[in-house]
C-alpha cells in the first residue's frame, strides 16, 4: 500500500488550505521584518488578504532571492512575494500573477560622501553593488560590465540589499554606489544615511510568481488582486507602506 501525498494544486502541504510564501525579508518597504522580527511588508499584506479571502491558510518563509525560483520548482514553497519583476527569463521558469506594482531602478550613495554621480557614465568610477539575482544587478551586468563601462572587479554582488547598504553607509572605500528598485531606494534613502543620485528608466512590473503550469492558483491570485484593488484596503495599503 502507498500511503501517498496527495496532489494539490497550489499547496506543497497535506493541508490542502495552507500555502507557503517564500520571500526574501530585506527589501522595505515590499518585504522586511519587523522589530518583533515578524516578516511584514507591501508585498506581504497583500498576498495575505488574497489567499486568506479565499479561505487559506498562509505561511510566510523568508529565502534568499536568488534561491526562491529554485525553491518554488522544487515545491518547497508555492508562491513567490518577493516584489519580482517579471521578465522573459522568469516566465521560462515560473508563471506570474497579473501586475501589481510598476518601477524602475535607482541609484544609491551614501550622503555627504565624496561621491559625484550625475550620469549613468559615472558610475565607472566609483565601485558598484546590487542584489544578486534582481533586475538591479542584471542592469549594471548588462549596461556597465558587459559593454566595458565599469571593471567587473568593480562590481559587486550581494545576497542581502541590508549587506549592501551597510557597506555603502561605511563609505566609498567599500562600495560607492548600489542600484536597486526605486520605491526601495526611497525607503532606505528616508533614514537620512543615504540619497538617490540618480533614477534609470527600466518599465518594470511585480508579479507573484507560482510554479509553472499551475493555472489554477495563479487565476485565484489574479481574481483575488482584482478584488483587492477594487476595495478600499488597497488604497489603506498604498497609504501605509508608500506615504511620504
Amino acid at each position: 500500500m502507498v500511503i501517498g501525498t496527495i496532489a494539490l494544486s497550489g499547496c506543497t502541504q497535506e493541508d490542502e488550505n495552507k500555502i507557503i510564501i517564500g520571500t526574501s525579508a530585506d527589501f522595505p518597504p515590499f518585504e522586511y521584518r519587523a522589530a518583533d522580527q515578524t516578516i511584514i511588508g507591501f508585498d506581504i499584506d497583500l498576498i495575505k488578504k488574497i489567499l486568506t479571502d479565499q479561505g487559506y491558510t498562509v505561511e510566510v518563509q523568508d529565502i534568499g532571492f536568488d534561491s526562491l525560483i529554485p525553491s518554488l520548482q522544487t515545491g518547497k514553497i508555492d508562491v513567490i512575494a518577493a516584489a519580482m519583476t517579471i521578465t522573459d527569463e522568469r516566465l521560462q521558469e515560473v508563471d506570474f500573477s497579473d501586475p501589481y506594482y510598476d518601477a524602475n531602478q535607482a541609484v544609491l550613495v551614501k550622503v555627504d560622501a565624496a561621491v559625484n554621480i550625475t550620469t549613468i557614465e559615472d558610475l565607472k568610477n566609483y565601485t558598484v553593488g546590487a542584489q544578486t539575482g534582481t533586475t538591479g544587478w542584471a542592469w549594471v551586468n548588462d549596461t556597465l560590465v558587459a559593454t566595458g563601462k565599469l571593471n567587473s572587479d568593480d562590481f559587486r554582488s550581494y545576497d542581502l540589499y541590508t549587506d549592501a547598504v551597510a557597506d555603502l553607509i561605511i563609505g566609498p572605500a567599500r562600495v560607492g554606489a548600489i542600484v536597486i528598485d526605486s520605491p526601495v531606494a526611497q525607503a532606505f534613502a528616508k533614514s537620512g544615511d543615504v540619497k538617490i543620485v540618480l533614477n534609470i528608466t527600466t518599465n518594470e512590473n511585480y508579479g507573484f510568481a507560482v510554479e509553472k503550469g499551475n493555472t489554477e492558483l495563479v487565476n485565484k491570485i489574479n481574481t483575488g488582486l482584482a478584488a483587492v484593488k477594487a476595495t478600499t484596503y488597497w488604497e489603506d495599503l498604498i497609504e501605509q507602506y508608500f506615504a511620504t
